[in-house]
């Protein structure tokens, strides 16, 4: 049987100004959601009421066999609900309402009288994907851009319009929990692979084959297959017994994550657990529940300021309010130094399409460093990200030499050489000899002043830091620092051209330091004073990840390299003082020549391949010989190290440094795993109270003289009664 699917015979229904509207083809309502004046589709309420309009519409019109959903976006299907609702939510019962309404709407796409058919094409998340899961057929297009996922837990809440019910029972128990718990992207041939769509097709011709399949539907010619799931799968899903080992080994691997510190993942949990054990209806009932209560957790709080403090700075160009540049378009960058940080950079950059000139002293340098190019985009090669063809293309882009030949066209240099002030004045002199006049130079230093790395420049308002934050493919951060003589263009084009690399900027000023390692110092240093009075190393970093950072900060000091970490110390006591001085147990473990896990010898002990073992007991001779460890109270180590960079960062905001709180905070999370769910150092502190803050500031400060001192505007802000955020 053939069918005629021209257009010939198409009706258009388009209220006016509707997000969603509504055109039959030969018996199909096709109806595509595309939110005017906004870049991505979001369930807004308006969407909600335009969507349940066309339903009724769809129900009473009996000449309706199927219908379509589609997206008018070229790279969004729906990424779910309009989290600014969520902020206007008054209590857990208001948000348990929201979900309702959320299951309801979805409820409508399922038990409509014609079949619905999901043509998925761009971002499909959180209530997008499950809408597409209440669809009865899922069509995706075979396109890099189509993801599906559940991010809610991101937001510190669970899905709450279904998915925790549907999606388990579409692609089995274990497969929906990986989803749900870890918020990853599905794309569309995994998709496939899973069960979670039904068919994957070229973009260009998703729409028809959605109408084709909506059709067959609904005149019965179309069935799907039973998912199968594999022996193992049926055995797991289809009993209680096997149902309880999989919820216990999730609850196990969550509370082992999360450290008790994610409320929602377990919740997700629960409630996917009751619709299994109970039915869906009771399991929709304590999705909702559970989703209320979610939602005004103060986890949720600062997850949700998060985000929209990082949808904010993708917005912000980097200037100051009144300042207007039009950035300039980054074709082709030069880097010198094939190290970590240089072929790092190098690895993100051409993956963005850039091309790259890579020069080092060396052609074995330069070979160590496209070797480690080639490793990061193998890697996506390896998880099917990437084509081989791909991968040929995109390592076409970068090349080496020991010299500068190539650096003539190049829009930006970036510099990650060796931290030494005269190496990198030598390199800005060479540079300048060979690039054009418009060319800008980004200096990678972590520490030194971009102002005395500039003082050699013939065009100082060219000159600009961009610090990049190791590993640079896996760090989602990049400071750009900016001198008093930076341009405004300059600066509108790093900040435009770090955001093309997929990376949250922030604009900081510049000084020892700038903003991250400045505040990250002095708890690092704390932490090493803690080793100098006895306490022992796991206890250490066991507090500090308990209190929620990924890694203990004598873990990180490993991984980042004691040598870069004193020569830090080092600039940065120079700078400001006692609260910087570096302690004797981190000045003799580099003295001993352990520089961490780059020399396989630091606190840790570390295998060939550069695996970390345990604490390597033997570095306790070097700095407390004989000495027996002090045991110390877990919330002591935690305020001790804490507080000295909470301390730091509002003296960070103080001295201009940071723009705002909001930078702050979001450097302090994405550059140093800062608890997101705490919201950052300045979110942080509002949550204390200014005054008991500085009342055990003082505290401190009568223990450990000059070390904690509080920052004046502290002070300042506790008399006028002041918050950080409204």
């Amino acid at each position: 049987m053939t069918t005629d699917l021209s257009t010939d015979s198409s009706e258009m229904h388009r209220p006016n100004g509707a997000p969603v509207t509504m055109e039959v083809e030969n018996g199909v309502a096709v109806l595509t959601i595309d939110l005017v004046n906004d870049p991505v589709n979001i369930i807004t309420r308006a969407v909600r009421e335009s969507m349940m309009e066309l339903f009724d519409r769809i129900d009473r019109d009996e000449t309706i066999k199927g219908a379509v959903l589609i997206s008018g976006k070229p790279d969004t299907f729906l990424v779910g609900a309009d989290i600014e609702e969520f902020t206007q939510l008054k209590d857990a019962e208001d948000a348990t309402r929201l979900s309702r309404d959320g299951q309801a709407l979805v409820e409508n796409l399922e038990k409509s009288r014609v079949p619905f058919v999901a043509a998925v094409h761009g971002a499909c998340m959180g209530g997008g994907l499950e809408a597409a899961l209440a669809c009865r057929w899922r069509v995706a297009s075979d396109d890099p851009r189509t993801i599906l996922s559940l991010p809610e837990v991101q937001l510190g809440l669970i899905p709450g319009a279904g998915g925790t019910q549907r999606l388990p029972r579409l692609i089995g128990l274990r497969a929906a929990l990986d989803m749900i718990l870890t918020s990853k992207n599905v794309r569309a041939k995994k998709a496939l692979q899973i069960g979670l769509v039904d068919e994957m097709v070229h973009p260009a011709i998703l729409r028809r084959i959605a109408i084709e399949r909506a059709l067959a539907l609904g005149e019965g010619r179309l069935k799907r297959a039973s998912r199968s799931g594999g022996a193992t799968g049926l055995l797991l899903d289809s009993n209680p017994l096997g149902r309880g080992v999989v919820f216990r080994k999730a609850r196990e691997e969550t509370e082992k994550k999360t450290h008790g510190n994610f409320p929602a993942p377990l919740a997700a949990i629960d409630a996917v657990e009751a619709g299994l054990t109970h039915g869906m209806p009771a399991g929709l009932r304590e999705e909702a529940r559970l989703f209320g209560e979610m939602a005004v957790t103060d986890v949720s709080k600062q997850l949700i300021f998060l985000f929209f403090a990082t949808t904010s700075l993708k917005k912000d160009n980097g200037l100051l309010p009144g300042h207007t540049a039009m950035p300039i378009m980054i074709e082709k960058i030069g880097i010198i130094g094939s190290g970590f940080m240089g072929a790092g950079i190098a690895g993100v950059a051409i993956q963005k399409g850039t091309i790259v000139r890579m020069k080092d002293a060396d052609w074995v340098h330069i070979a160590k460093g496209l070797s480690a190019i080639s490793a990061v985009v193998k890697e996506r090669l390896t998880r099917h990200q990437i084509t081989r063809v791909q991968y040929a293309d995109t390592m076409s882009l970068v090349s080496g030499t020991v010299d500068y030949s190539g650096f003539a066209s190049a829009d930006l240099v970036i510099e990650a050489v060796f931290e030494d002030l005269d190496v990198k004045h030598t390199v800005l002199r060479e540079v300048e000899e060979v690039v054009k006049p418009q060319a800008i130079f980004a200096t990678n230093t972590s520490t030194i002043p971009v102002t005395s790395i500039a003082e050699v420049s013939r065009r100082p308002e060219r000159v600009l830091g961009m610090h990049f934050f190791s590993p640079v493919n896996k760090m989602p951060l990049v400071e750009v620092i900016v001198t008093p003589r930076t341009s405004d263009s300059v600066t509108a084009t790093a900040v435009a051209y770090g955001k093309r690399l997929g990376k949250t900027v922030i604009v900081v000023n510049d000084a020892p330091g700038f903003y991250v390692n400045r505040i990250l110092t002095p708890y690092v240093s704390e932490a090493g004073r803690l080793l100098d009075e006895g306490v022992a190393i796991e206890a250490i970093d066991k507090a500090l990840v308990d209190f929620g950072f990924p890694v203990g900060p004598i873990t990180l000091v490993d991984e980042v390299g004691l040598d870069i970490a004193g020569k830090v110390g080092h600039i940065m006591f120079e700078e400001y003082g006692s609260r910087f001085e570096q302690p004797a147990a981190l000045r003799g473990v580099i003295d001993a020549g352990r520089f961490g896990r780059k020399s396989k010898k630091g606190f840790y002990v570390y295998d060939e391949a550069g695996k970390k073992g345990g604490v390597d007991s033997s570095v306790y001779e070097i700095f407390s010989p004989g000495r027996q460890r002090t045991e110390l109270a877990e919330d002591d180590i935690q305020r001790r190290t804490v507080y000295a960079m909470l301390n730091e960062a509002a003296r960070c905001l103080e001295d201009d440094i940071i723009r705002s709180p909001r930078d702050g905070d979001v450097g302090a999370v994405f550059g140093i795993g800062f608890p997101p769910f705490r919201g950052g150092p300045f979110r942080y502190m509002d949550s204390l109270g200014l005054e008991p803050l500085l009342q055990q500031l003082d505290d401190l400060n009568v223990r450990f003289p000059g070390r904690f001192e509080a920052a004046p505007i502290l002070l300042q802000m506790a008399r006028s009664n002041s918050r950080f955020y409204p």
